[in-house]
């Protein structure tokens, strides 16, 4: 071994240090991911989803000058709400088989 690397921590002999710094790492990643997680399941992002699209399209009928655009544009954002909300049991269900 070179005298400048004493006491430089091998690639293949971890440190103590370098071990606990990976797993604070791993549990701060982890922690993201499971807010993200959330966000992506969460009953306020569905809501927020659905009225942004109600917004949007209610937009695109009152500019194609399309009947009742406010009744109509309930059509796509409902379907929307129940697809979230299918889609939800479909995974549980797919989740118990894998």
């Amino acid at each position: 071994m070179n005298p400048s690397e004493a006491g430089k921590p091998q690639a293949d002999n971890p440190t103590l240090e370098s071990l606990a710094a990976e797993v604070a790492a791993l549990k701060a990643r982890n922690a993201r991911v499971e807010a993200a997680k959330g966000w992506e399941t969460s009953f306020t992002r569905r809501i927020l989803v659905a009225v942004c699209t109600y917004i949007v399209v209610v937009l695109f009928f009152l500019v194609a000058d399309l009947p009742k655009p406010f009744v109509n544009a309930l059509v796509p954002t409902v379907g929307f709400l129940l697809s979230t909300l299918s889609l939800e049991a479909v995974r549980r269900r797919w989740g118990r088989k894998h």
